[in-house]
């Protein structure tokens, strides 16, 4: 079809079609980018873990008053829930992979005297955690009982620069082994804290990632041989079978209360609800931006409807007047189309533009990664497509005017 009539014809209508066009080039350029950050919400919240998620609980307790038998009492928890119907294992630490409590990080060097850390890691304190959590061990092997000192003596020995009392051990992830000794095996190499302390590698784990760190080094997590107390803040993590974990959290708390009246449930669920929990911004974020997405999408729509139906009235005569020329139903039908598209091509070439430069904004002020230009082409034939089927109706009323209109009084 030949395209100069069109142009002509756009050319005595630029405000309104200049108004579609711009349109047109917003809703691609917003668009781009919110499926762009749907994407990046959705990576973010499909972040493994390491852990055995659907098999664990949680509870955390809160006591009343001096606790000189802390660990006393821990023991006798640990080994009263260990002894329950469908309980797998028992494990103590302050916080889990995605954890809105908090979080415990340490920088890590491979020289004491190095000035900047060469990266920074997850910190999990806690004893009989691999076996509880179901963390897969690849290498080396797990801490013994003669390797874990207590929470409060590696607290005192820290403040007091006793090396004799903190532990000598280390467990690391893979990706930690991989990023300080590419290519290397990483068992019985030392490496040191940002304090200059230094520690054994004895176990490399397949995964676990960082308790609320998704940004950077997702899965750099050490796990150091530190017994924690309830006391200390520690929550008790049991494992059991997926079917049984509502049964067996109801009980580990009745059983928990009947060990010690004087203690406070703060927290007893499910890992799943924990998990739910830490990404329930994402998700809402994510359904916010499908939101405006639809609705951009309907609004231009209805524009390219309203103002496609606009032009179908105000040139019934023209079109009699083709049809009277001998202009087939599929001719007219075909100009309307062709016109709607050379509009939606200058919008989307201007959304394209667009988008790149609000991409470049939130990479400055967010930290965004660079939009894949694969998001252009797909935007495009998106709204292309949207373009077509909103023009449509319109464009078959205007292919439905009979010849006859020409011959009308105006």
């Amino acid at each position: 079809m030949d395209i100069l009539p069109i142009l002509s014809t756009l050319r005595r209508h630029k405000l309104t079609a200049w108004l579609l066009a711009l349109e047109i080039a917003l809703t691609c350029a917003i668009v781009c980018n919110a499926v762009f950050l749907i994407g990046q919400r959705l990576q973010r919240m499909d972040v493994p873990s390491g852990i055995a998620e659907h098999e664990l609980v949680q509870i955390q307790l809160g006591y009343i008053g001096d606790t000189p038998d802390a660990k006393a009492q821990t023991q006798n928890d640990v080994a009263a829930l260990q002894q329950m119907p469908g309980v797998k294992q028992v494990g103590l630490d302050r916080y889990l992979p995605f954890s809105l409590d908090g979080s415990s990080n340490t920088g890590i060097k491979l020289d004491p005297q190095q000035q900047q850390n060469t990266l920074d890691a997850g910190q999990y304190l806690g004893q009989n955690l691999l076996p509880t959590l179901g963390v897969r061990l690849v290498a080396g092997r797990n801490f013994e009982p003669g390797e874990y000192v207590d929470f409060d003596t590696a607290v005192a020995a820290l403040n007091n620069g006793d090396m004799k009392g903190l532990p000598q051990t280390m467990i690391i992830t893979q990706a930690i082994a991989e990023r300080l000794w590419p290519g290397q095996e990483a068992l019985g190499k030392t490496l040191y804290t940002e304090s200059g302390i230094p520690f054994r590698v004895i176990g490399v784990i397949a995964v676990l990632a960082r308790q609320n760190n998704l940004q950077q080094g997702a899965q750099y997590s050490t796990y150091w041989p530190i017994r924690m107390t309830s006391a200390d803040g520690a929550s008790y993590f049991i494992r059991c079978a997926p079917q049984h974990r509502e049964s067996v959290l109801k009980a580990a708390v009745a059983k928990l209360k009947q060990l010690n009246p004087n203690r406070v449930v703060l927290k007893a669920r499910t890992y799943d609800h924990a998990r739910r929990a830490f990404f329930a911004n994402d998700r809402a974020m994510a359904g916010m931006l499908v939101g405006v997405i639809v609705a951009l999408l309907i609004v231009t729509a209805l524009g390219i409807v309203g103002l496609a139906s606009f032009w179908v009235a105000q040139r019934r005569r023209m079109i009699g007047v083709r049809r009277a020329l001998g202009a087939t139903r599929g001719d007219i039908l075909h100009y309307f189309q062709t016109e709607n598209f050379l509009l939606a091509t200058i919008g989307i070439a201007l959304g394209m533009v667009l988008a790149y430069g609000i991409n470049l904004f939130l990479m400055m002020h967010y930290e965004l990664p660079r939009l894949p230009a694969i998001y252009f082409p797909v935007g495009a034939i998106a709204l292309w497509s949207i373009g077509q089927l909103a023009v449509l109706g319109p464009a078959l009323r205007a292919a439905a005017v009979p010849p006859v209109v020409a011959t009308r009084s105006v």
